[in-house]
């Protein structure tokens, strides 16, 4: 069924176009989705499956108006007769084409986005990217969307909007994401990202905060073939398997030989203040030549560009609005559409930047490109006719042009307290180092890697105190042999039957449980400890 995308034509079903992104999303592929995913119309219709993709992804567009006002955006460049629908037409049109081509549509258009070549996108081989989540989305506070996610409870008693969380798997250099979850907030970030762990490749390096270190979803991450660099939680002591000359060290987490990069992190603002802290980073980059420690410390940064993604979708897309949507079907196409259209925005912005030799995707506008996609549906502005090569002209387009017209300054190093941009947040600064709310240059950034203080027999000074330090100098005294947990409560001077034992063994399988003791046979622990460590040849 033909469809015309520009304006000035008879054609009815001319409102199938979102402007200048039809090029991202053409009718032709609009229609594969649809039929793979049987949502096409079954009789001819005044509103097609087709109009009706497109007005789901023009509602994104314009999330701060109603549905007739989105319909009144669709049509405002059009010539042609078009019909003129109800809100209640339209929301049968949304329920009809239902969840499945949006998603559908999303997975088609998702991945990487930048050439190999493009800068800011790449460390060494490995294309650079991270996961994390969003709790900030805000839903219509409707009986069916609360059955669904649940309610925010405060201190005395429920408040606030529902709230739906968003895990994305994205490239840090581009911005793109590579793949997307949400659901209920009770699920768990590390839930979800188990589920978009399959998304990751023999050629990405992923970067990811402190909540995803567990083994598990480490185990499953490196079962992809991906490399990672991912921050420890500060309760976990991973043995020590052998120290390397630029002070991390080897290790062993279940059965994935990892390193561990133990850092302090100052910077110097312009003020004279100094802020930071320190960093544990677990990596299976274990080569300390080829990636030297205060390397990957500063990679880590890069880590934070996945919030910038969250910020353009959350902030500047949907202006820190509630979504429209009563029901979680609703919720759920109106999410995808949301995703697809993000991800619409940012391929063109790359393709724009590549244009220009060495410019970093960093230096594109979102709210720049999105304000020149809204312009492009207005006026219909729509792909133009293939009329011989296609020159760097065609490629950039209008919004393209718009983007490379105003692109932003290099990024500069600045610093100042996270803020929670929600003006009825309890915690809307979070500022526990006392950092300056304004947006403060940054001087200098010293990074201190510290090789890690182990137990050692002949130096009882630097063993840990308590009990782990008394367990760790009774496997110290026995040449770190592994020791049964009757013989190390019989030095403890415990009793070897009944509750004292009891305790024993859970504190043992606990220490085992988060990487510092390790399980030879039931019951039968051991420590490496300085005397039986090697160390890395080499400078």
């Amino acid at each position: 069924m033909p469809q015309a995308v520009t304006s000035g034509t008879d054609d009815v079903f001319a409102p199938a176009h979102i402007g200048e992104l039809t090029q991202v999303i053409p009718p032709e592929l609009v229609d594969a989705v649809l039929d793979e995913t049987g949502a096409c119309e079954q009789r001819l219709r005044s509103l097609p499956s087709r109009v009706g993709v497109y007005f789901v992804l023009a509602l994104g567009l314009f999330e701060h108006l109603g549905a007739a006002l989105v319909w009144g955006k669709l049509v405002a460049g059009l010539t042609a007769k078009v019909p003129q629908p109800s809100e209640k037409a339209l929301r049968d049109l949304r329920r009809r084409i239902g969840v499945a081509p949006l998603q559908r549509l999303f997975d088609v258009l998702a991945g990487p986005l930048a050439q190999p070549s493009t800068p800011g996108v790449r460390y060494r081989r490995w294309r650079t990217v991270a996961f994390d989540g969003c709790g900030s989305l805000s839903v219509p506070d409707h009986e069916r969307n609360r059955s669904w996610l649940g309610r925010v409870e405060r201190r005395y008693g429920p408040g606030g909007y529902p709230r739906l969380m968003l895990m994305t798997l994205c490239e840090t250099g581009t911005r793109g994401l590579i793949a997307a979850a949400f659901g209920p907030a009770t699920k768990g970030e590390t839930d979800y990202a188990r589920d978009l762990a399959s998304h990751l490749t023999s050629d990405m390096l992923l970067l990811a905060d402190r909540a995803f270190d567990s083994n598990e979803l480490l185990a499953d991450i490196a079962a992809q073939g991906a490399q990672f660099l991912v921050r420890a939680t500060s309760v976990r002591r991973p043995p020590v398997l052998a120290l390397l000359p630029d002070g991390s060290y080897l290790t062993r987490i279940g059965s994935l030989p990892l390193r561990v990069i133990e850092a302090d992190i100052r910077t110097r603002t312009a003020d004279g203040g100094v802020f930071g802290g320190t960093y544990r980073l677990l990596t299976t980059l274990s080569d300390h030549r080829a990636d030297p420690a205060d390397h990957l410390v500063r990679l880590y940064h890069e880590r934070w560009e996945i919030e910038t993604a969250y910020l353009a979708l959350r902030h500047t897309l949907l202006r820190g609005r509630v979504l429209r949507s009563k029901d979680p079907v609703g919720l759920t196409q109106e999410m995808w559409g949301l995703l697809t259209l993000y991800q619409a925005l940012r391929a063109i912005m790359v393709t724009a930047v590549e244009t220009t030799s060495g410019c970093d995707p960093d230096r594109a506008g979102f709210t720049i490109a999105l304000e020149a996609a809204r312009d492009t549906v207005v006026s219909s502005i729509g792909p133009a006719p293939a009329a011989g090569p296609s020159t760097c002209s065609d490629l950039v387009g209008f919004i393209g042009a718009r983007v490379l017209q105003a692109l932003l300054p290099r990024r500069r190093m600045r610093l100042s307290t996270r803020i929670v941009k929600c003006g009825t947040s309890r915690y809307n600064s979070w500022n526990r180092d006392g950092r300056p709310r304004d947006s403060t240059p940054i001087t200098t950034i010293e990074i201190t890697v510290h090789p890690p203080a182990l137990p050692n027999a002949h130096d009882p000074g630097r063993a840990p105190s308590g009990r782990w330090g008394q367990v760790c100098q009774i496997l110290a005294a026995n040449s770190n042999e592994a020791m049964h947990t009757r013989d190390i409560a019989q030095h403890l001077g415990l009793a070897t039957t009944g509750r004292p034992l009891s305790s024993l063994t859970a504190q043992l399988c606990y220490w085992a449980r988060n990487g510092r003791l390790i399980r030879t046979a039931p019951n039968t622990y051991k420590i490496t400890l300085p005397d039986a460590l090697t160390s890395s040849t080499g400078p």
